[in-house]
């Protein structure tokens, strides 16, 4: 079944998840928490292209052709957005929101995990290094379109595109709990 916004508002509506644990972490290690910053490369400016050329994108009208080419040009560099190559093979363990991505009769069993609240259900989608795409080794049920959680689990630097947008990581979740600050 595909997720669309008709089933994401229904699972919106529906219970709230609890503490599920996938599975248990490799003996020994521990997930290091991390912030959405350590995802990005030292230095990187997204804004750097639109500094330079005297387009001053706060004096653009909606209806200016220049805006919509600045925003096309925008997503581009945003879609090839370079990742944190030290973050690649990390286990982490990182907070945000719930983006449904292919659900089953079973349950959920991809998302999205993006850092703020509406990212990828509005456009336009953060930039790819800032969005994770999460597989689940068993289905669940209890995560709705926009739930705040915490993942842990092994990160790859891996580039995938879906209809929500283009995540620079992938991780393959071996822990996926209800979200609480400092927990």
């Amino acid at each position: 079944m595909t997720f669309n916004r008709r089933t994401a508002l229904l699972a919106a509506c529906s219970g709230l998840l609890a503490a599920h644990p996938l599975a248990t972490l490799a003996q020994g290690q521990a997930p290091k928490t991390i912030g959405w910053d350590d995802l990005l490369p030292k230095n990187w400016n997204p804004w750097a292209d639109f500094q330079t050329g005297g387009l001053d994108l706060r004096n653009l009208s909606d209806d200016d052709p220049r805006a919509a080419e600045a925003l096309r040009r925008l997503r581009r560099i945003w879609d090839d957005a370079p990742l944190n190559a030290a973050m690649d093979g990390a286990l982490i363990r990182l907070p945000g929101y719930v983006v449904p991505l292919e659900e089953t009769a079973q349950g959920l069993r991809e998302l999205l995990l993006v850092p703020h609240y509406g990212a990828c259900i509005h456009t336009p989608p953060p930039p790819a290094n800032q969005i994770l795409h999460v597989l689940l080794d068993k289905p669940m049920k209890s995560l709705s379109t926009m739930d705040t959680v915490w993942v842990s689990g092994p990160l790859k630097a891996r580039r995938a595109t879906s209809v929500h947008g283009v995540s620079g990581y992938q991780l393959a979740a071996t822990k996926v709990e209800r979200y609480a600050p400092g927990r």
